[in-house]
């Protein structure tokens, strides 16, 4: 099991009642740890309406996750 460290931004950030938290999870992957808040969080948005950066950098849904990381997964942004 390893530990992510998760920032939320905008409708993640209203539905977890947080800006961020370490989860232990056995998610391999972002999509894989996506599925998981997914659920413990209850809510329900199309992953790929999102962005996943894994410690700053952009990344693929599929990329490997390593014990530590830095994950966040970025809301559409609106502009005005």
């Amino acid at each position: 099991m390893n530990c992510y460290h998760l920032q939320y931004f905008s409708l993640l950030g209203d539905f977890t009642k947080k800006s961020s938290e370490a989860l232990n999870s056995e998610a391999q992957s972002p999509e894989e740890l996506y599925a998981e808040i997914e659920q413990i969080y209850s809510f329900s948005y199309d992953k790929d309406k999102f962005r996943v950066a894994i410690n700053d950098e952009f990344s693929d849904w599929n990329t490997a996750l390593n014990d530590g990381d830095r994950i966040v997964f970025i809301p559409p942004v609106a502009g005005g």
